[in-house]
């Protein structure tokens, strides 16, 4: 049977992108132009804070102070296990050289850009976890410098929690400023700072399409929209745990969709009539996040079996994909197109967004298709390197010239040529393009 959609979303992750990017332009060309000053303006203007940009040690003491010592230990928790995992993703790339042929040899190298930027958003709520996902990760991959801009709030500053968690992380300098202006201020080399060569975390529309005007002049983990989960189930998931992880993740914001996907109608039925209440029981601002997430966004699928249930995950790529199944592995096997999976109700995306290790930036809107999210690896540049000796040269130089006429490219070859003459000056060779 086709897909049934139970309940359909009215809007999708593009449907509210109108002006953002001429304001974001805007803002981008001003600070560019005007620098420091310009981007002080900025700050003044959206942040309402008028402190040091830049925190200094005393500050940046004086905010780790204030953090509580439980959340403290929470924090170097979460930072623990996701060093743990950006080190063990490390060590999946190694420099190698490979002799391609007698004499000619090759290799890689992986190398770490010298400056990071990482923004860690504290619009909407204080994402603390933002700061030990991409500093952590830009620490292990040996990054010389890094960055953190965070919006502070009027009269207090950085979240002291954010503060703590940059700190103990790695992070070289903490910067109070937020949105496109703390974007700039990284990318550009601002307030005295090293510009970034990659920008990365997540922020709100404005942030997004700052890093994606810049792409290009600088890197960025990604191009990415709102938070977005999917969460495949069958007729043995717990329907109130499904619902509840579909609530966790509508208060993202009020245009983060989630979609339940099943081959079980009763439990569609169930978690239908469940997420609105568990979603009236929520503080307000979570309240308003959720239901309008819900109600604009979300979507319940009925499919014919599993199959067609992978079949549509696959098509959706999430963000954020579960698996509340039997056969666990069939799922892990069969699936291809999601930022992060959790497999089985023992786990759930929450845990990733927080403290269990795997990094919680990740591809939105359908991204999931042909990247992955942050891992130690964006930090690194993939590099490779060639040697040979004067024989080992003779069979590349002779292809490389033929090649190269054959394509129009007389310079090409004749750097090949040169080689065979000075090298090879008692022999002949057939170099021309139909040779």
């Amino acid at each position: 049977m086709p897909r049934e959609y139970l309940k359909k979303a009215t809007l999708t992750s593009r449907s509210d992108a109108s002006e953002t990017r001429e304001i974001v332009r805007g803002i981008l060309d001003d600070i560019e132009a005007g620098g420091d000053a310009k981007a002080l303006e900025y700050a003044a203007k959206f942040d309402q804070y008028d402190g040091n940009v830049i925190l200094t040690e005393e500050e940046i003491q004086a905010a780790c102070a204030l953090v509580p010592d439980k959340l403290k230990q929470d924090i170097r928790f979460a930072h623990d296990n996701v060093r743990r995992f950006a080190e063990a993703q490390k060590g999946t790339v190694a420099d190698f050289e490979y002799e391609i042929g007698p004499g000619m040899i090759a290799g890689q190298k992986a190398i770490p850009v010298n400056a990071a930027g990482c923004y860690v958003p504290a619009g909407r709520y204080v994402h603390i976890a933002s700061a030990v996902m991409t500093v952590t990760t830009a620490k292990v991959a040996g990054c010389k410098n890094i960055a953190v801009a965070s919006p502070p709030r009027p009269g207090v500053g950085v979240a002291p929690a954010i503060v703590y968690a940059a700190k103990i992380c790695g992070a070289d300098q903490i910067m109070a400023i937020g949105g496109v202006q703390g974007v700039a201020s990284m990318a550009f080399g601002l307030f005295g700072l090293p510009k970034a060569n990659i920008i990365v975390g997540p922020g709100n529309q404005f942030v997004a399409e700052a890093k994606r005007m810049l792409y290009g002049r600088v890197g960025i983990d990604m191009i990415a929209g709102p938070t977005d989960s999917l969460i495949l189930a069958d007729g043995t998931a717990d329907a109130e745990i499904v619902a509840t992880d579909l609530v966790s993740q509508a208060e993202h914001g009020y245009n983060s969709p989630v979609w339940l996907v099943t081959d079980d109608r009763a439990l569609a039925e169930q978690v239908l009539d469940r997420v609105p209440h568990l979603i009236d029981d929520l503080p307000e601002l979570n309240r308003e996040n959720a239901a309008a997430a819900w109600r604009d966004y979300a979507e319940v699928i009925l499919c014919a079996n599993r199959e067609e249930m992978a079949a549509t995950s696959d098509d959706y790529a999430p963000e954020h994909l579960t698996v509340q199944a039997e056969d666990l592995d069939w799922w892990l096997s069969r699936l291809s197109c999601y930022g992060s999976l959790f497999l089985g109700e023992e786990t759930t995306v929450s845990y990733g967004d927080k403290a269990a290790g795997t990094n919680h930036v990740l591809p939105t809107s359908g991204a999931a298709s042909y990247t992955g999210g942050l891992s130690v690896h964006k930090y690194m540049k993939i590099v490779t390197w060639q040697r040979a000796t004067r024989e080992g040269s003779k069979a590349v130089a002779e292809a490389t010239a033929r090649i190269a006429r054959l394509e129009g490219m007389e310079g090409h070859a004749r750097s090949a040529d040169i080689r065979l003459a000075k090298y090879f000056p008692d022999e002949e060779f057939d170099l021309t393009a139909n040779g």
